[in-house]
């Protein structure tokens, strides 16, 4: 009896599993630990004699720290090219008189770094909650005067400037001037 040709979804999230587990240098019992999926149905995803439930692939999934659609993507399958169109609505963070935030980085990329656009009217202020604890946040003034704040620390940054703090303290940015902040924000996750 000849063995049945797995379908190429199938083949996909096998090949995928394989090389993600080896990346991270997983054994079976490790991502089995980290997933909660069984060592043997692992075994058996990897040499495409299973069809996991979707359940089952978004738990895989979160152990890889990635979507289900980032799990079963194949990234050679793709373009070279991501683009974030300008007038995308889906990447304005927020937008209101004072403040808009427009992100830069593709979506699916926000879990180590993120890459944003801000605008702030003149005298307005951006304040933010502590993050994660080890995020950074590296502020890069384009046109205007910035005024950051970082826990008990302040300074004054002019167009061209950047700073790099803890954003695992709650901080703020705020316009400086009679003319409007725009700068570029990087957020990144340790």
């Amino acid at each position: 009896m000849s063995k049945p040709i797995p379908d190429p979804a199938s083949q996909v999230l096998c090949e995928r599993v394989t090389e993600l587990r080896q990346r991270h240098n997983y054994t079976l019992e490790q991502l089995a630990a980290a997933s909660g999926v069984s060592r043997s149905m692992l075994s058996q995803i990897e040499r495409s004699q299973a069809n996991p439930t979707l359940a089952v692939t978004f738990r895989i999934a979160q152990a890889f720290g990635m979507s289900i659609g980032e799990l079963v993507d194949d990234p050679a399958a793709g373009s070279n090219i991501e683009i974030v169109h300008g007038d995308d609505p889906s990447h304005v963070f927020r937008a209101d008189e004072e403040c808009q935030i427009r992100t830069l980085s593709p979506l699916h990329m926000e879990k180590n770094v993120e890459f944003y656009e801000l605008q702030l009217q003149a005298g307005a202020t951006l304040n933010s909650a502590p993050h994660f604890d080890g995020t950074r946040e590296l502020f890069t003034v384009a046109e205007g005067c910035a005024s950051l704040t970082a826990g008990d620390t302040c300074c004054e940054l002019a167009a061209g400037d950047s700073a790099h703090y803890r954003a695992d303290i709650e901080h703020s940015i705020s316009a400086r001037g009679e003319t409007p902040l725009q700068g570029y924000l990087v957020v990144t996750y340790k």
